[in-house]
C-alpha cells in the first residue's frame, strides 16, 4: 500500500492525474527494491557492454550502492566480486 500523501504530493506537484502519480511511484519503488546482488549483477553486466575493465566496475558500483536512496551496508571489491562470479 502506497501513502496516500504521497500520491497527492507527487500528482500535486507534477500535473499528473491519481493513477498516473501511481503508477510512477510504484515503478520507483520497484527500481529501489530490487536485491543487492542483482543490482550488482546487472550493473557489471552493463558497464562491461560498455569496455569497462572488473576494477573500474566494481568502484564505480560500490559508489552507486552508496548512494541509492536506502544504502546497502558497503561491499568490498572482494564481496562485489563474490557476487557476480559465485
Amino acid at each position: 500500500m502506497i501513502d496516500a500523501d504521497l500520491l497527492d504530493h507527487v500528482a500535486a506537484s507534477t500535473g499528473l492525474t491519481p493513477g498516473e502519480a501511481q503508477r510512477v511511484v510504484e515503478d520507483v519503488i520497484a527500481w529501489y527494491r530490487e536485491p543487492v546482488g542483482d543490482y550488482v549483477r546487472r550493473r557489471h553486466a552493463e558497464l562491461q557492454v560498455h569496455g569497462v575493465r572488473n576494477q573500474q566496475a566494481f568502484e564505480r558500483i560500490a559508489g552507486e550502492l552508496g548512494e541509492r536512496v536506502v544504502a546497502p551496508p558497503h561491499l568490498s571489491q572482494r564481496q562485489l566480486r563474490r557476487i557476480v562470479y559465485g
